[in-house]
């Protein structure tokens, strides 16, 4: 599977109990993403789609049903397993940003090396995270802390922490939830901008506008795959933002 499917879903399903009562948040998914996409799992709250994130992302596991990523069976693997996939195949982005308020831009984005394999000198964490600090726009703020960030800017760190161990697989939940409109459309930039150079990027929203960033629109309801489609105009964020600084956009 490593030069096609990157995920795969078959007859996924999810089952919460509490007490007598078992609620169903998935219900026999089943999806394959290829490698290089760049999916928006969409629906509206209930619909199953950050339950199913969480399957995808090895936080949580299926009732029933199998995950393949990258050719390993996921769904059976234990604790110890699920965390090393997690760490060394997966970066994850989140709506409230998850950084450490006490801690550099720099530090929050090299906590993921710290549980790496391959230990790396103070240098070489200093390095690779400024790289990829700058990546994202954010050269000459690796010193700042959250709290002299902007929430744009604390996105990005957040994106640039998703990337310090190179995944194959970036996922965002609501990335843009707590952002203003340009915000928004900088940080949809920097996915499509990830997407072009290969990376994966699985992502929840159910904004509409916001999904149309995407290449592909995977909506859901009752725990079950409404619909499935490309995107037949997928929004440029470069097109948007010089349309912003234009005028055109209001």
């Amino acid at each position: 599977m490593n030069n096609g499917t990157v995920v795969k879903l078959s007859d996924v399903h999810k089952t919460y109990r509490t007490g007598e009562m078992e609620v169903h948040a998935v219900r026999g998914v089943s999806l394959e993403i290829q490698r290089g996409e760049f999916v928006a799992l969409m629906g509206a709250s209930g619909s199953g789609k950050s339950t199913l994130m969480n399957i995808v992302g090895c936080l949580d596991r299926p009732s029933a049903g199998r995950y393949i990523l990258d050719d390993a069976d996921v769904s059976v693997l234990d604790r110890d397993r699920l965390a090393d996939i997690r760490n060394r195949k997966l970066g994850f982005v989140f709506q409230n940003f998850n950084l450490l308020p006490r801690t550099s831009a720099r530090e929050n984005v090299e906590l993921p090396l710290l549980y790496s394999a391959h230990r790396l000198t103070n240098a070489q964490l200093r390095e690779k995270a400024d790289q990829v600090l700058a990546s994202v726009g954010l050269q000459g703020r690796e010193d700042h802390h959250p709290s002299q960030l902007s929430g744009g800017q604390q996105q990005r760190v957040a994106i640039a922490r998703a990337l310090i161990n190179d995944p194959e697989v970036v996922l965002a939940d609501e990335p843009t939830g707590n952002l203003d409109s340009r915000t928004s459309i900088e940080i949809m930039g920097i996915f499509q901008q990830l997407n072009q150079r290969g990376i994966t990027i699985i992502m929840v929203t159910h904004e509409p506008d916001i999904a149309s960033y995407a290449r592909r629109n995977v909506v859901m309801r009752d725990g079950m795959v409404l619909n499935d489609r490309p995107v037949a105009q997928r929004l440029s964020a470069a097109n948007q933002l010089e349309q912003w600084s234009s005028g055109v956009t209001e």
